[in-house]
């Protein structure tokens, strides 16, 4: 079985640090065998930031991860930088790429890089960056959960975060849709959901969800919303996948279950 924690929005920098620590003895606990990070590593892309960040990442010892970057993570006031050298110290960090993809013998995630330079909070995914992640997912075998990751959302479900939409995002729902993603993972507004994005879109070749994280470690939490991380179980042999929401919950000091979803995997998508 494979376990997937992913966190997102961490913001290294505003972190709290009981809850670093909380999450640090979460992850002992569940041994997940993947993990992801869907963007917002730093606060102000700072080399100091991105040290504590990959620091602690590394600190988890999870065997496969995948990163993409948020908005957060290229300079702000650096205009120089941000122009001219917007990733220098994400990739410092984390590598090249940054459109990482990792593949297993029963899951397959996609990252796909949505911030822009000449954007400072939305993000946008172009035509070539739809097709190329559809392609991978063609390719995908059977038995694979198909996940796609992007920084900022393809569906919210509050409309204060409608102006954080992901530009491009109908396009790249109905062709991952079509070409047999399962999971639209994304960050960005602090607010966790899960949503069958084929319920709320009358126009989808193939049922596929989107699921939401909050930010995992920062101060910067909602009122309605404060910090948590997603957990994605699954099978190879089994078509339901589990979904479960976990919260920081003061009180206790530690990350507890909030919510669990099933989700069942379309059979048509396991037949390419």
């Amino acid at each position: 079985m494979s376990v997937i924690l992913q966190i997102s929005d961490p913001h290294f920098g505003t972190e709290r640090p009981p809850v670093v620590a909380a999450l640090k003895r979460l992850s002992q606990a569940l041994h997940p065998t993947m993990l992801i990070v869907s963007g917002d590593i730093t606060q102000r892309a700072k080399a100091t930031e991105f040290a504590a960040a990959h620091h602690f990442l590394d600190s988890l010892a999870v065997p496969s991860m995948l990163v993409v970057p948020g908005n957060h993570d290229i300079p702000l006031f650096d205009l120089i930088s941000r122009l001219f050298a917007p990733y220098r110290k994400y990739r410092a960090a984390f590598g090249d790429d940054l459109a990482p993809i990792v593949n297993t013998r029963d899951v397959l995630v996609i990252g796909v890089n949505t911030t822009r330079r000449y954007r400072h909070i939305q993000g946008e995914v172009s035509p070539a960056q739809i097709a190329a992640a559809a392609s991978h997912l063609q390719h995908a075998r059977p038995e694979q959960l198909r996940i796609v990751v992007t920084h900022q959302p393809v569906h919210v479900v509050c409309d204060e975060d409608r102006e954080d939409l992901l530009r491009g995002h109908r396009e790249a729902i109905k062709a991952w849709s079509a070409a047999g993603a399962d999971l639209i993972l994304g960050g960005h507004i602090h607010r966790p959901s899960f949503s069958a994005l084929h319920e709320v879109f009358d126009d989808l070749p193939q049922p596929i969800w989107g699921l939401q994280a909050g930010t995992s470690l920062s101060a910067r939490i909602r009122f309605d919303a404060g910090n948590s991380v997603n957990v994605i179980r699954h099978d190879d042999s089994d078509l339901n996948c589990v979904i479960e929401r976990w919260d920081y919950v003061d009180d206790a000091d530690a990350f507890l279950l909030h919510t669990t979803h099933t989700m069942q995997r379309n059979m048509a998508r396991t037949s390419n």
